[in-house]
């Protein structure tokens, strides 16, 4: 039966092979059936083009082949060193892309580079056809798959696999018959551009070639210093390879996006590192958005060939416009922008970090003055809200002086300090919260519910300070949630701000942010209005009402604006963002100063109202006043 469905798969394959003269890709998959054993890869792959070997044993999976046309491997790979081994049964896929000489291994979800992308010339190797298989064994590679269409579940030592060459132009042009010129452009999307540097080199250019339908400035220029003449000791020629829409090169970040170019600059031989005069490569591509960071990187495929990773190490970004990056790279490898999805670039950052600084100070200072005059008060009055205002003086001191503090902590500590930075600067805002509410609370508690008995000071106490430490100490051992956060200026997103905070670009940081910061932040500001609204309506028809007016707004206003100047930065319309960042950051950092502002306003108007009625500044003496008047009527 087995035989008979590779009959029909192979006069299959030579139907599709006819009609379409050759093959573009090819792909298989199957399951490795091990032995449990210290598991390994053997990979053995050459130039030419004769065929390629999957095969499995108990502990090895190897590749063993001649179908490339420069790459070059052999090497034995632990499973355990790859972070895949496992109990289970491994499934696995090969691809091959004869045009970009590309063999890619796929194990789970992790995507092995065997061969790595190239510019080719002459031939490619194509049309793998299936020939004599090994019989049925123990271990080897079951429930296999060509082309997506299955071919047996029996378990197979190895799968054998004929090759033949074929023209690069012929094979170019049937691609773009097949899939339209963006699959094989003229010239390729894979293009190379030898440079010859004599003894007289002082430097050159490289452009990227014409392609039709674009614009020449969508070009890439690559300027080589002469000081890659210098560095290269043994050579004289530099390749740059320029690459155009490869899916792998541009599926290799999680929370940032290549563009679509790529360029690759190589000396044969030669490992070049810290040019004194760095490489220059001007990228033009589409527009990207002055909200999103941009930044050049580089794959160093020394340090891991196998799996692309873009790291920002040796490369410095110039942002010439939203179409425009520049690169200065002081080595070679691959070169691409990469463009991060979730990290916003700040406008006037240095500004707002200043007035951050200074109000963070003057709130310290503010707060600390205003709890010794609290405290003093509290000797010589038995007013009901003095507690609650020493209170909320308290958690705006600490938060004040966590942030004035937070950017020296996470440039010295880094991110072991910024776990536990991040976490007490969460739990000193909850705190602030907390206490913002309890203030609006007991206020509306004394004028409101005339007659119902006041709670005692260590229930607010347990509210405004151990009840936010509840979700700190819940979030903080799960790990990967508190941490350091880099802030890009717009001016220059190379050198972030540091700070210890939430990581919110995290799934697992933003829900806790949405969970703890957002919904707290919802219910103080609703819960505020609810109540300014119920008071209004209770005492709105009463003399003390109409004769203090504007005292009443005065201190309800100012008592309802706690915690709504947070949410103002949430309001991001593009006319008056900018605008908008400045107040928020100012009413923000200034908090502690403006509470003292209002503790002086209302001695104020109590001093010019006698010492009566709303004019006081206590809600105590408020709760009294409104419960005379309840009697007299």
């Amino acid at each position: 039966m087995d035989n008979l469905k590779f009959a029909l798969f192979l006069i299959i394959l030579t139907t599709v092979s006819s009609n379409n003269d050759n093959d573009l890709d090819w792909n298989f998959c199957g399951t490795w059936h091990h032995g449990n054993n210290p598991l390994s890869l053997n990979l053995n792959i050459s130039t030419g083009c004769k065929g390629i070997s999957i095969s499995a044993n108990e502990s090895f999976l190897s590749i063993n082949g001649q179908i490339t046309a420069q790459c070059r491997r052999s090497e034995v790979i632990t499973f355990k060193h790859l972070g895949l081994e496992s109990g289970e049964d491994i499934k696995f896929c090969l691809d091959w892309e004869p045009l970009l000489d590309q063999l890619m291994l796929t194990v789970g979800e992790k995507k092995l580079i065997l061969c790595s992308p190239a510019s080719l010339q002459d031939s490619c190797c194509t049309d793998l056809s299936d020939v004599q298989n090994t019989q049925e064994a123990d271990y080897g590679i079951l429930n296999t798959e060509i082309y997506h269409d299955f071919i047996t579940d029996k378990t197979r030592m190895a799968y054998n696999f004929q090759a033949h060459s074929t023209n690069y132009t012929e094979l170019c042009e049937q691609a773009k018959r097949e899939s339209g010129p963006n699959k094989c452009a003229e010239p390729p999307y894979a293009h190379k551009s030898d440079v010859e540097m004599k003894e007289d080199f002082k430097g050159h250019s490289v452009t990227s070639p014409a392609i039709a339908g674009r614009p020449v400035k969508s070009n890439i220029t690559v300027h080589l210093p002469a000081a890659l003449k210098q560095a290269a000791k043994n050579v004289n020629n530099v390749a740059c390879t320029f690459f155009k829409n490869i899916s792998l090169l541009q599926e290799a970040h999680k929370t940032a996006k290549p563009i679509n170019d790529v360029v690759e600059i190589t000396v044969e031989n030669e490992i070049i590192r810290n040019l004194p005069e760095p490489i220059r490569i001007d990228f033009y591509h589409e527009a990207v958005s002055k909200r999103k960071t941009r930044a050049c990187v580089s794959w160093d495929t020394r340090k891991d060939s196998l799996q692309v990773n873009w790291s920002k190490d040796g490369c410095k970004t110039e942002q010439s416009g939203e179409n425009h990056t520049v690169c200065q790279c002081n080595h070679l490898t691959y070169f691409t922008v990469l463009v991060d999805l979730n990290r916003q670039p700040v406008p006037h950052l240095l500004e707002l970090t200043v007035i951050t600084y200074l109000g963070c100070a003057v709130s310290l200072i503010s707060c600390v003055a205003l709890i010794i005059y609290l405290c003093r008060k509290r000797r010589r009055s038995k007013e009901q809200s003095l507690p609650i205002h020493v209170g909320l003086a308290v958690s705006l001191a600490f938060l004040s002086l966590i942030f004035f503090f937070n950017g020296v902590l996470a440039n010295v500590g880094g991110e072991s300090v910024c776990t536990w930075v991040g976490a007490v600067l969460h739990y000193a805002l909850l705190c602030s919260f907390a206490w913002m509410g309890i203030e609006v609370l007991h206020t509306f508690w004394l004028v409101y519910m005339v007659f119902t008995p006041r709670l005692k000071p260590y229930i607010w106490n347990l509210v405004g300070f151990a009840l936010p430490a509840v979700p700190v100490v819940i979030l903080a051992p799960i790990g990967d949630i508190y941490g350091l956060i880099e802030v890009p200026p717009s001016e220059d997103p190379e050198n972030p701000y540091k700070m210890c905070w939430m990581d919110i670009n995290e799934n697992k940081g933003w829900l806790a942010f949405c969970l703890t910061n957002m919904m707290t932040l919802a219910l103080l500001v609703s819960s505020g209005l609810v109540m300014l609204f119920l008071v209004y309506r209770q005492i709105r028809t009463r003399d003390e009402w109409k004769q203090n007016r504007v005292a009443f707004l005065s201190i309800w206003g100012l008592s309802c604006l706690y915690g709504t100047t947070w949410g103002l930065a949430f309001l991001k319309f593009e006319p008056i963002s900018t605008f908008i960042l400045f107040i928020t950051c100012i009413l923000n950092s200034f908090q502690g100063f403006f509470l003292m502002l209002r503790f002086c306003m209302l001695d104020w108007m109590q001093k010019q109202a006698g010492g009566s009625g709303l004019g006081s500044s206590s809600t105590g003496s408020t709760r009294q006043h409104m419960l005379q008047a309840q009697e007299k009527s």
